[in-house]
């Protein structure tokens, strides 16, 4: 979508008239007897959004318009939203090209509504048809002119304001590859966009893996003809006088067969997306150097395949992680925690980081409990779990805590080893995985994030499109704006 500035309409382009529903002011883009009619009809719609298009008899070249009346909110996700619902609608009509006026009210003219306004139109507006070389016939908004008198400082508040939505749209690029394509060395390929923009990429290899003793890690992916890779990302915004980073690290499982333990057929081909942790940090580090977080800040992803070849993990083995304890693997299907243990490890005690917060696609059992709506919450920290929560109200992508005690924590202990990766019972599986990886983080603030129920909606969402949502990028970046700049 290719946005412009401009004072007056042009001639092929569909009007769009957005107000928060109090009265519409004489306006010269539209006549006085169709003001006094759109006056009426508001009168008659105070308390529901309105979106409808009207078509005019009139001796203006206009031929129709749509008009946008929506509820006066402080909340910039909701804006975001309307502006999403609007676009939807459009394309419905085969709309193509646009020109948007913010009725001057209280609330629809300023620039901040107008920021967020467009910001939802791009969140929403993302596709990802990178395959698709035979045209459709979906309909496509072209282009966005706004008509308002130029102002180049707001202008540039508005690019810049766009431009940081690139690092939510590298997270669904990633999340939407398929396996074949995107696999761990490819993963960090396509990571190095991030070094455009000042962050530095430190990348692990397969030999380093092995030798720093990250054998929980390894395992998963011994059984693939893709070697492992771990990335970490640094973004130093405080130059580097932070003593104890931010830390972000995540899952990223590029594609997960179960391993031995394989998985039903079924839906397997949605496991591309079991990398959809690793796509959030890497998309949270693009977005921070982006707008230039005052904040030092490290990203980890572990990258691995878990794939049932001859050379696979086995159901039963016993590996020793890098910490030191050992873990007996009974279900390979289980891996992320494995991948995880090992990088929580080594991230906190070469960094020593204030707090860690990971991100995982980790258990179905998180969709059981709450859907598609929420991401299930795990902390060892009040403070750092309620400011979690304050930025998913502020983003609407919504967190819910889940509980977490030393009688779940019980359920992992092992005969013959440290632990197992499974309990072996049928309840409390996302609670349990959070205590396994609980015991890789010592007395270190955490937080875990499992986001396998929100990284992928096939129905989409407010703010995106069937497919990857990008889910955790705009919260975490909200959640550094509120609590560490």
């Amino acid at each position: 979508m290719k946005i412009n500035i401009i004072q007056k309409i042009k001639e092929e382009d569909h009007l769009v008239v957005v107000t928060d529903g109090i009265k519409l002011k004489t306006n010269p883009l539209l006549d006085f007897s169709v003001t006094d009619l759109l006056n009426n009809y508001l009168a008659k719609n105070k308390k529901k959004e309105v979106i409808e298009t009207f078509y005019l008899n009139s001796s203006k070249k206009l031929k129709s318009f749509t008009l946008l009346k929506f509820n006066t909110t402080q909340d910039s996700a909701i804006q975001n939203a309307i502006s999403g619902r609007l676009l939807t609608y459009l394309e419905k009509r085969k709309i193509k090209k646009i020109a948007i006026f913010f009725e001057s009210t209280t609330k629809s003219d300023s620039e901040e509504f107008i920021k967020n306004f467009v910001v939802g139109l791009y969140l929403k507006d993302y596709r990802f048809e990178k395959y698709k070389f035979i045209s459709t016939k979906d309909s496509k908004v072209e282009t966005l002119n706004i008509i308002r008198k130029n102002d180049k400082k707001f202008e540039k508040n508005l690019t810049d304001s766009i431009s940081t939505l690139k690092g939510v749209f590298l997270t669904r690029d990633l999340v939407s590859e398929p396996a074949n394509e995107l696999y761990p060395k490819k993963f960090v390929d396509v990571c190095a966009v991030l070094k455009k923009v000042g962050v530095q990429i430190e990348v692990l290899n397969e030999k380093k893996i092995k030798s720093l003793g990250m054998n929980a890690l390894y395992g998963v992916a011994q059984g693939s003809v893709k070697p492992p890779r771990v990335m970490i990302m640094k973004w130093n915004g405080n130059k580097g006088k932070s003593k104890n980073p931010l830390a972000f690290i995540g899952k990223g499982v590029t594609f997960d067969t179960g391993g031995i333990s394989i998985k039903p057929s079924s839906g397997m081909e949605d496991m591309k997306w079991d990398m959809g942790g690793a796509g959030v940090v890497a998309g949270l580090l693009y977005t921070l150097a982006l707008r230039k977080a005052r904040v030092d800040v490290i990203g980890a992803v572990g990258l691995v395949e878990n794939m049932p070849d001859g050379n696979a993990q086995r159901p039963g083995d016993i590996v020793k992680s890098m910490s030191g304890q050992s873990i007996e693997v009974l279900n390979t299907d289980a891996e992320g925690r494995l991948v995880l243990a090992d990088v929580l490890w080594y991230i906190n005690k070469k960094f020593k980081p204030c707090f860690m917060i990971d991100l995982a696609t980790l258990t179905g059992a998180i969709i059981v409990a709450l859907g598609e709506r929420y991401a299930g919450l795990f902390s060892n920290d009040d403070t750092l779990s309620k400011n979690i929560i304050n930025a998913s109200k502020k983003t609407r992508e919504l967190v819910w805590r889940m509980p977490m005690d030393n009688e779940f924590d019980k359920l992992l202990n092992c005969q013959i080893a440290d632990m197992k990766n499974i309990t072996g019972t049928r309840g409390a599986g996302s609670i349990t995985a959070a205590q396994f990886l609980k015991r890789f983080v010592g007395n270190t603030s955490w937080a875990h994030l499992d986001i396998a129920g929100v990284t992928w909606s096939k129905k989409g969402t407010e703010f995106s499109r069937p497919g990857g949502t990008g889910f955790g990028v705009r919260l975490l970046d909200q959640f550094v704006k509120d609590n560490y700049e």
